[in-house]
């Protein structure tokens, strides 16, 4: 639950004819919800009637003097603090306009499908994304994603603290996390030789990682479902400037945006639909099937992340397009297909395509293992490719024996290296 700590500690177990009837006036979920428009932010009311609780519940163990702790009253506890409703999922869009200075202020990124800006909402600092709606969506349907969206946790993955609806586009606003993304950090236009991922062990831990959090994605471990994330890039993924650990942006921006419809799921797009249907991806990362008829799986991430894999280990990007200076031309160079070259070659090939900014400081076994588990993942026929929690359990595997492979040699595994080009 994404329930700050202060205000569950703040409330203590009441008597069970008390506990209903605060809860039946106060936290009751509302039938029917007006326009996004006419939301304003609950926190002042949710801290109020904390605090009411809180005042209660002092009373209540002061006049009480035979109440004890037991198993029951521990559940009680438990049931009340599942009670407790969310921080705020929907913002009013006027406190958007005005933290984004009416979205005239420098944009914190920008691309064909997005744009985002770092501001300031409610004293937190936290990064707006505006997307537009593949499709229309109902408030009800918002706000029950939202409901489910905002209550996952996990240290791979950037928080949703919410969303805001104007015309046809969403305003996602999340957590801000103070990083580079992986791609700056594996190629700095600056200084092309440095590299705050010099060692090993640092590249598998963003590796594990992104897996650990696109596991929980898919299975979101206690949520009782399972969503796509469908945005799997080394630009989706920022390097948390104070760890060195990866934490993975836009997740629920599928589900919202609509990009992902569980209606889709057993048909295929003929030619009229092709028509209506815009395909959005990022070259080099989208699944064949993907560009074939559209449909988002999770398999489609499964070979979004073989791809990240494959950037993490050699340094290259996806696709790029080197000029021929036999034919005068233009060459499309895939790090799929040099990882396959690689892989052809044993060890020694690995070793060659390896990030040469490793300087050969790595266990070349666990490094053709790495490769192959990445084209593992991108197999072409999806359903040849292993879901998340298999890749997990080898990705972790290797991860140990990186570890192992460090303390023989006596390498530091906890090194705070600056992010700042030299």
């Amino acid at each position: 639950m994404c329930r700050s700590k202060k205000s569950t500690d703040a409330i203590q177990p009441t008597s069970s004819n008390s506990k209903r009837r605060s809860f039946s006036s106060s936290f009751q979920t509302p039938k029917s919800l007006k326009p996004a428009s006419s939301f304003s932010d609950p926190s002042p009311s949710t801290t109020s009637t904390t605090n009411d609780l809180a005042s209660s519940s002092s009373n209540f163990y002061f006049n009480s003097s035979s109440y004890s702790l037991s198993t029951q009253t521990s559940n009680t506890l438990s049931s009340l603090r599942a009670s407790l409703p969310e921080n705020p999922h929907i913002y009013d869009f006027s406190l958007i306009s005005s933290a984004t200075t009416n979205f005239l202020s420098k944009r914190f990124s920008s691309s064909s499908s997005s744009s985002s800006w770092l501001c300031h909402l409610h004293g937190q600092q936290v990064v707006i994304i505006r997307r537009k709606l593949r499709r229309s969506i109902e408030l009800d349907d918002l706000v029950h994603k939202l409901s489910v969206i905002c209550r996952s946790h996990h240290s791979s993955l950037i928080k949703l603290l919410g969303a805001s609806l104007s015309g046809n586009f969403v305003y996602l606003v999340y957590e801000y996390v103070k990083g580079p993304n992986l791609g700056d950090c594996l190629r700095n236009p600056k200084n092309p030789s440095f590299t705050p991922l010099s060692s090993w062990i640092s590249r598998m831990q963003i590796a594990i990682d992104i897996a650990h959090g696109l596991d929980y994605i898919h299975h979101c471990s206690g949520l009782e479902t399972s969503f796509t994330h469908n945005h799997i890039k080394v630009t989706s993924i920022i390097v948390a400037e104070d760890s060195l650990t990866a934490k993975i942006c836009h997740f629920g921006t599928a589900e919202i945006c609509r990009e992902v419809s569980k209606e889709e799921g057993s048909r295929s797009l003929g030619r009229t639909d092709s028509k209506v249907m815009k395909i959005e991806g990022t070259r080099g990362y989208m699944a064949p099937e993907l560009q074939f008829n559209g449909l988002v799986t999770q398999k489609c991430d499964v070979y979004a992340f073989g791809v990240v894999v494959l950037e993490l280990l050699s340094g290259e990007e996806a696709l790029k397009f080197m000029f021929d200076k036999g034919d005068g031309g233009y060459k499309r160079v895939s790090v799929i297909d040099t990882a396959r070259e690689a892989a052809a070659g044993g060890s020694g090939g690995v070793r060659r395509w390896v990030d040469r900014r490793l300087k050969d400081s790595f266990p070349v076994e666990v490094a053709e293992k790495m490769v192959l588990v990445a084209l593992e993942c991108l197999e072409e026929d999806p359903e040849r490719r292993p879901e998340m929690k298999k890749v997990v359990g080898k990705v972790s595997k290797l991860y140990l024996e990186s570890k192992n492979w460090a303390d023989n040699i006596g390498l530091p595994t906890d090194i705070s290296v600056s992010m700042a080009p030299r």
